[in-house]
Parts: structure tokens; C-alpha cells; sequence
């Protein structure tokens, strides 16, 4: 009995062994054929995948956008006037710091709902677009996903930034109700006698596809940092076909 489980145990660890092997070369095999454009397609597929997951995730989430100086929305550019005549309108700097914290809020509310247009534009993908976009500039895929997918994001960001931006807040205001507010008092002193005395210009700027753009244009900025991580750090290749298409990429 001993000298039959013996021979049993010897069969079952010499079985396993052959499998073992087995799983190697073949694991050692796949590493090592050519790339298809398969496989180069499926690989900036999951990486768009990860990157534009993670993006989404980073700047949906509380002073995702306020606390990143990267992409922090400020006021637009023809208000910065506003900004370096603050002095000139009582309460004028609480009131811009309001308006933008809401400008940011606004933006967090909306980057979640990215990850169905982007998971479409992904599946887009096609064959003939992988080896190009995989030996491009080190942001290809990213922009690649802006052309297939820019578009779509305003369309559906907008609705949903206006809404923000529409929603009562403190002091039952809405943040366009605040801006209003801010650059009605500050074009009342832009038109004032003492305003024109100060070259002082008044400001007329709406908010919706400002903030809209500039939510967009952080989105894609992180989804590029995703990327690079990607190309340029093998840690960051978390799945077999990750490593071996951008390895490619290495030499």
C-alpha cells in the first residue's frame, strides 16, 4: 500500500511539474512573438481604459478640481480685471473666492458622468489606428480619445455643468446668480465716473461653456498623465498585455 501511494504521489508530482513547464513556455512563447496589431489595439484600449477610469475618479471627488492648482478654475480671462480692482468693491474678495470655489464644484459634479462616452469612444478603436498611435507622441492615445470623444463630453458636460452652476447654494444663490451679482457690482464702479477715471472696462462673460471647456480641458490633461505613467513606467503596466505592448515602446 505504502509503495503504491508512493508511486502515485511520484506520478502526480511529475504531472504537475510537466504542467508547470508547460504553462512557462508557453507564458514564455506568448512574451516573446511578434506584436499583431491586435494586440497593440487591446493594449492602448486597456491603458485608455485605466487612464481615463482613474482620471474621471481623481477630479469627481471633492476639491478634485479647487485643490489641484493644474486645473483649477479660475475666473474667465477677460474678468481678471475684476480681480486686480477687487479692492474697489465692498466685499468684492469674498464674493470672486465664492464664485470660484463653485466654478470648481461645478466641474466635480459633472467629470463623472465621462466614463460612458469614453468607455465608447475606446471600443471605437480600430486595428489600423494601434501601431500609429502606440509609436506617437507620448500622449497619442490620449489625443486620439479627444478626437473621438471631445465633442460628445460638451454636449453632455454642458447640461450638467449649467445645472450646477443653476443650483441654489449659500444664501440660497446659485454660482450664476453669484457671478451676476459679482460683476454687476463691479461694472457698476467699471461705469462710474471714478471707473472711467481708471480705465476700468465692464465685464460681460457667461459661465456655462467656460466652465464646461475648462473641465473638459483638465479631464484630458490627467487622462495624458495617466498615459505617460504608462509608456514610461513598467510598474505602472499592471496586466500582461500592458507589458508586453508597451514594452515595445522601451527600446
Amino acid at each position: 500500500m505504502l509503495k503504491k501511494s508512493i508511486l502515485l504521489l511520484s506520478v502526480l508530482y511529475f504531472t504537475s511539474c510537466a504542467e508547470l513547464q508547460t504553462m512557462v513556455n508557453e507564458y514564455a512563447t506568448e512574451q516573446n512573438a511578434p506584436l499583431t496589431s491586435f494586440d497593440v489595439s487591446q493594449g492602448l484600449k486597456e491603458a485608455l481604459q485605466l487612464g481615463s477610469k482613474h482620471a474621471s475618479q481623481v477630479l469627481s471627488i471633492k476639491d478634485g478640481f479647487y485643490k489641484d492648482e493644474l486645473v483649477k478654475i479660475l475666473l474667465p480671462p477677460e474678468a481678471q480685471t475684476i480681480s486686480q480692482n477687487i479692492k474697489k468693491i465692498p466685499g468684492g474678495e469674498d464674493m470672486i473666492d465664492k464664485v470660484v470655489l463653485r466654478l470648481n464644484r461645478a466641474a466635480e459634479d459633472a467629470v463623472v458622468e465621462a466614463a460612458p462616452i469614453f468607455a465608447s469612444a475606446i471600443t471605437e478603436m480600430t486595428i489600423q489606428d494601434a501601431f500609429g498611435i502606440l509609436k506617437g507622441d507620448k500622449n497619442a492615445a490620449t489625443q486620439y480619445l479627444k478626437a473621438k470623444s471631445y465633442s460628445k463630453l460638451k454636449d453632455l458636460f454642458m447640461p450638467k455643468i449649467k445645472a450646477s452652476l443653476d443650483k441654489k447654494l449659500i444664501a440660497n444663490l446659485s454660482t450664476n446668480e453669484s457671478w451676476n451679482l459679482l460683476t454687476k457690482s463691479y461694472n457698476q464702479v467699471a461705469s462710474s465716473f471714478i471707473g472711467q477715471l481708471a480705465d476700468l472696462e465692464t465685464v460681460n462673460s457667461g459661465l456655462d461653456e467656460y466652465v464646461t471647456d475648462k473641465a473638459l480641458d483638465a479631464l484630458f490633461i490627467k487622462v495624458a498623465e495617466e498615459e505617460l505613467k504608462i509608456r514610461n513606467d513598467p510598474a505602472e503596466r499592471v496586466s500582461s498585455i500592458l507589458k508586453r505592448v508597451f514594452s515595445q515602446q522601451d527600446d
